[in-house]
């Protein structure tokens, strides 16, 4: 009986070394993906950062005037005049001058309820 037992126990604890080993071969494989997506995160980060860098690099205002100036008669461009973009009667009226709207009468003055219940938030 002792000698079952023993094939017994090492059959387990060979059992237990294939799982422990399976289990780390697995996480170090998560762990390199980890790693790798870690990788692919921070270069696009920094391609982000380089893309704005350049961005900004090409829209600044001397560079921009010297294109317009260089190409101004492939171009034609003419400078905005600022009755160009808005007047002031076009604007939208002040918050204080919108009209307050009238309450239809026979009706009394309710507040909007919403139909969706929810658990976390009491009426």
């Amino acid at each position: 009986m002792i000698r079952t037992f023993d094939v017994i126990l090492i059959g387990v604890m060979a059992a237990a070394a294939t799982v422990t080993y399976q289990i780390k071969h697995n996480t170090d494989e998560k762990f390199q993906n980890v790693r790798r997506v870690e990788a692919q995160i921070k270069l696009e980060k920094d391609t982000i950062e380089l893309l704005e860098a350049d961005w900004a690099l090409l829209t600044q205002p001397n560079r921009l005037e010297k294109l317009a100036n260089v190409y101004h008669d492939e171009l034609q461009l003419q400078q905005t005049d600022p009755n160009q973009l808005a007047r002031a009667n076009e604007l939208p009226m002040l918050k204080s001058q919108v009209p307050v709207p009238q309450i239809a009468e026979g009706r009394p003055k309710t507040k909007p309820t919403d139909q969706i219940t929810t658990g976390s938030v009491g009426r």
